[in-house]
């Protein structure tokens, strides 16, 4: 849960970061505020993952095979 109030907090601070690079023309500033964008939602997409993972064990063991399973068959 803390992960994911993080993730939201950097996202928005991402935005205020662009948008202030926006007003002064700072082209570093708006992509650093669209990396903390970005870090954000990937940090809030990695709590839900880690949720669903707990809630559902056994599916998401199947679901793990499932996916090496086919990149080992994709790479051989």
């Amino acid at each position: 849960m803390v992960d994911r109030v993080e993730g939201t907090v950097r996202e928005f601070g991402g935005r205020v970061q662009e948008a202030v690079g926006d007003v002064t023309g700072d082209a570093k500033t708006q992509a650093q505020g669209l990396y903390n964008q970005a870090a954000g939602q990937a940090q809030q997409a990695a709590s839900q993952l880690s949720d669903v993972v707990k809630a559902q064990p056994i599916l998401s063991s199947l679901v793990a095979l499932g996916v090496g399973y086919m990149i080992g068959r994709l790479t051989s």
